[in-house]
């Protein structure tokens, strides 16, 4: 889609909510289920006082957040109020992951296979609670198909034939991406092959795997719920490194893999590593060769991997270019209050006021309209409806003095892969560094 500098942005988060009010899934869910669904509602409300003494809910703040954003919130799973939502945010299309309520989990799906998604699941409740969210998410995004793409779940650790089924029954009903399980606890981990069956049909159907925060090993924190915080965006970045150094990457080119609202500041470093690794660096000598790999990982990265990095900090963008512009996709997390809904046209001012107008509009659309297929050009008119323009961002209009200033950063970009001046790192490659 060509733009001039003044255009609206048509932005696209990777990173938002959806679900219905748990009780409502009964109609989606087969009715084999719902004497263990009656089970489920039942400890709903334990499990909300379970949250409130480990800290995880804050009674004060959850009652003034619903009583403040009632009509908003409806927006989780009422179409109507929520593309009034998304256009008071200047958002033209998003990527729908479950769970509407992070506050009292009151949108869970059936059997807690949500953002809590883990793989410990039972299998035949895990695969009918997603199937039933699915379901109804399907029908949910049908409703405005140009500026939805919902996540499907999938308990990937089951049966493998009954997960690849299910990527297709999604793909056929209109979805565009999975969800897999951060943490497969008890189950073979995701370098097994046991799994090739289903990259290859995440591949074949065009539709990429995500994982999403949430699920950690909550027991083994008691009541320190800064163990909690301190740990909960490794467990979904975890896989990515399975799926790297077993060559799954390699095996299947096709395959595009996400991790969600887990932030990018951990990116830079984890690559510069694997970098070092696969390219000889001193301490990986004594390690037999990465034959799995016929690449160094950072171009699996660019050609494969992205991230759902919900509203990006500035410490992040300030790291764009060794994480690499395309790879980072902006997200509002609606209608979470960890997200940047209702205020995101200052959120986003306050971000990308110096940051260059060409690769905001990558950031804030264009990476995830290529990733998660949107129709730019049927999103297009309504961007220039809602969307927030340059100006509105506070970026001026004679971009120079703003490129200039990134210059030297956008030079050094991987500094281990050009040589670059950083700091404690000669100009070499960085691969002999001690």
């Amino acid at each position: 889609m060509q733009t001039t500098h003044d255009d609206p942005y048509l932005i696209i988060s990777s990173d938002c909510h959806a679900g219905l009010p748990t009780e409502r899934y009964r109609p989606y869910l087969e009715s084999a289920f719902h004497r263990d669904f009656d089970d489920f509602l039942a400890q709903r409300d334990a499990r909300i006082e379970e949250s409130t003494r480990l800290g995880i809910r804050n009674e004060t703040f959850a009652r003034k957040w619903f009583e403040e954003h009632e009509e908003g919130l409806r927006g989780g799973w009422d179409a109507a109020q929520r593309v009034k939502e998304l256009d008071g945010d200047g958002v033209a299309g998003e990527v729908v992951f479950p769970d509407a309520d992070a506050v009292d989990s009151g949108t869970a799906a059936p059997f807690g296979v949500g953002l809590g998604l883990s793989g410990d699941q039972d299998p035949e409740l895990g695969m009918a609670g997603a199937r039933a969210h699915n379901r109804w998410l399907a029908e949910f995004c049908s409703t405005h198909p140009e500026r939805h793409c919902g996540v499907a779940l999938l308990p990937v650790t089951g049966e493998v034939e009954r997960v690849v089924a299910e990527i297709h029954r999604a793909r056929e009903s209109g979805l565009g991406a999975l969800m897999i399980p951060a943490m497969w606890v008890d189950k073979a981990p995701y370098h097994d092959r046991r799994y090739d069956p289903v990259w290859a049909a995440a591949a074949e159907t065009g539709m990429p795997v995500v994982t999403h925060s949430g699920a950690a090993p909550r027991h083994e924190y008691g009541d320190h719920l800064g163990i909690y915080v301190s740990e909960v965006t490794w467990w979904p970045a975890r896989p990515l490194w399975f799926l790297l150094w077993s060559g799954a990457f390699e095996r299947h080119p096709g395959l595009r893999f996400g991790v969600a609202e887990s932030g990018c500041w951990w990116l830079p470093n984890l690559l510069w590593f694997m970098d070092r690794l696969h390219l000889g660096a001193h301490g990986g000598k004594k390690l037999s060769p990465f034959a799995d790999l016929k690449r160094p990982p950072h171009e699996y990265l660019d050609r494969q991997i992205f991230v759902c990095a919900t509203n990006t900090k500035r410490r992040e963008l300030a790291q764009r270019y060794e994480i690499g512009v395309d790879n980072i996709l902006w997200g509002s997390d609606f209608p979470h209050p960890e997200g940047t809904w209702p205020r995101t046209r200052e959120w986003l001012r306050e971000t990308f006021h110096d940051i260059p107008v060409a690769e905001t509009r990558r950031m804030l659309g264009q990476a995830a309209a290529d990733v998660f297929g949107f129709d730019t050009a049927a999103l297009a008119p309504l961007a220039r409806r809602i969307g927030p323009t340059p100006a509105d961002l506070g970026q001026p209009a004679g971009q120079g003095p703003v490129e200039e200033s990134w210059r030297r950063a956008r030079e050094t970009g991987r500094h281990w892969l050009t040589g670059h001046d950083f700091p404690f790192v000669g100009r070499d490659t960085g691969v002999r560094e001690t």
